[in-house]
């Protein structure tokens, strides 16, 4: 299969800090259990199609739906029986949150009883090449209208598909319009007299001055050692443009020796060597990392994406104004702008066909999309949806997403993507490295080999199904 990914109208892009699965063994074990579709749409109640249910939805059904508990928690699924209720009378979804993903729900797929809705994100996130056969194509969703009336293509950014197609077929719908940046405090900058660096050299020049202030200019938590991984990743394909992209998503031999990638670690080494990292990461969990950050303020900068504030709005200090900035550059002289952003549709939601109320899931979805649900969700959750138009100027009073929306305004054309850690499931296996790294027991040449053969390992293993990306 050939896609392409890069633009800015096409926003392919799949939440990639967090995401993992095997794919390989999971499809195989997963099998195809025999199919409950009645031809239209999967098994489950039915109700009478029209303009307000244009899947065919029961009254008074009930949608399975189990939703990734992370950075936005799950009450903003169970926000959609506030409106769910008007256009299909008695319909409810039951929300179930769950953490780890491919483990809790494998033996659903398995016995042919999964879930009518899966927001499949998070660490232990179903590899969807092995799943494709087992979900139901989304299409008709966003041709249906929404709650108001208008058609949902027509509501949404443009290109909201592409992140969540696999091999021409739209199996996942990414609800969140996720910006990946740098984020610091603007209170404790301003207070210094310090600046958001630019560059990579610029940054060790701020982790210098973060010192002689008794603090540090990073920090990491275990299960989130590769948001490093993102923030290299960003940066490098900046240095040196699509190259850079497309070499790591097409798996190449020896992408990761590419000199804008080495560049970047070997100043990460840099930093690392000189202990502006705080100590200890590795053993810390990731959220309690995060919080020695945007609480203890001892750290100066985080890379994540927009969530971040959301997750962390129980463990932020007062007036701490968290502000994001684009990826750092290697040199001044960058193949694309350093307002180039990593920025696009995330948490991908699927609907399985072998649950009992596929076309339930289908509705949540729908109901998701409404006017009123996203407003609720860059409300409560402080980051946008891909509904346009729900986010006010003020940004609810959230310097996170205002910042989300300058940058995004400040990119223009020049947003990019790529998915390779997710199509292929390689998130677990680069955690291990990215920790050792971090923690100053693994060198760039060691880091360098070891993301190489993560990469070699899924290139040659025919049982893969490779996805080709230009």
């Amino acid at each position: 299969m050939t896609i392409r990914a890069g633009s800015l109208d096409r926003r392919t892009l799949l939440r990639g800090a967090i995401a993992t699965a095997a794919m390989g063994s999971f499809a195989v074990a997963c099998g195809s259990p025999s199919s409950k579709d009645n031809g239209d749409g999967g098994g489950g109640p039915k109700g009478t199609k029209g303009a307000k249910n244009p899947f065919g939805v029961a009254a008074n059904s009930k949608v399975d739906a189990a939703i990734f508990n992370g950075g936005y928690g799950t009450d903003y699924v169970d926000y959609v029986n506030q409106v769910l209720g008007k256009q299909i009378k008695g319909a409810k979804v039951v929300v179930k949150p769950v953490v780890d993903i491919a483990p809790e729900l494998q033996p659903r797929f398995v016995g042919g009883n999964p879930p009518d809705l899966i927001d499949n994100s998070g660490e232990d996130q179903i590899g969807f090449l092995g799943i494709l056969d087992q979900l139901e194509e989304l299409d008709d969703v966003l041709e249906a209208n929404n709650y108001e009336g208008k058609k949902i293509a027509d509501t949404v950014y443009p290109g909201v598909k592409d992140p969540g197609t696999f091999k021409d077929k739209f199996v996942a719908l990414n609800y969140v319009m996720t910006v990946y940046g740098v984020w610091y405090s603007k209170t404790l900058f301003e207070a210094n007299g310090w600046t958001p660096p630019k560059t990579w050299n610029e940054a060790l020049d701020l982790g210098a001055k973060a010192k002689k202030k008794g603090k540090y200019l990073f920090v990491h938590g275990k299960e989130a050692a590769t948001y490093y991984r993102t923030l290299l990743i960003d940066s490098a394909i900046k240095e040196g443009g699509d190259e850079v992209r497309l070499a790591l998503e097409n798996l190449e031999k020896g992408c990761w020796s590419h000199p804008a990638i080495q560049g970047v670690i070997k100043v990460m080494e840099t930093m690392v060597k000189e202990k502006m990292f705080v100590p200890g990461g590795s053993g810390t969990q990731f959220q309690k990392a995060q919080a020695i950050w945007s609480n203890d303020e001892k750290a100066l900068l985080y890379p994540s994406g927009g969530w971040i504030e959301n997750e962390m709005k129980k463990a932020t200090k007062a007036d701490f104004q968290m502000t994001g900035f684009p990826s750092m550059t290697l040199t001044d002289k960058p193949k694309m702008p350093y307002e180039s952003l990593r920025a696009a549709a995330g948490e991908p939601f699927i609907v399985p066909k072998q649950g009992k109320n596929p076309a339930g899931g289908k509705e949540v979805l729908r109901a998701m999309l409404s006017k009123d649900a996203a407003a609720n969700f860059s409300k409560t959750k402080l980051a946008p949806t891909i509904v346009k138009g729900t986010v006010p100027a003020d940004g609810y009073g959230s310097s996170a997403l205002v910042s989300q929306t300058k940058m995004l305004e400040a990119a223009g054309t020049n947003i990019f993507t790529y998915n390779f850690v997710e199509a292929y499931g390689m998130n677990t296996d680069q955690l291990v490295p990215w920790n050792s790294f971090l923690s100053g027991d693994l060198d760039a040449k060691g880091l360098t080999s070891a993301l190489q053969k993560i990469s070699d390992k899924v290139r040659e293993d025919d049982s893969v199904d490779k996805i080709k990306v230009s």
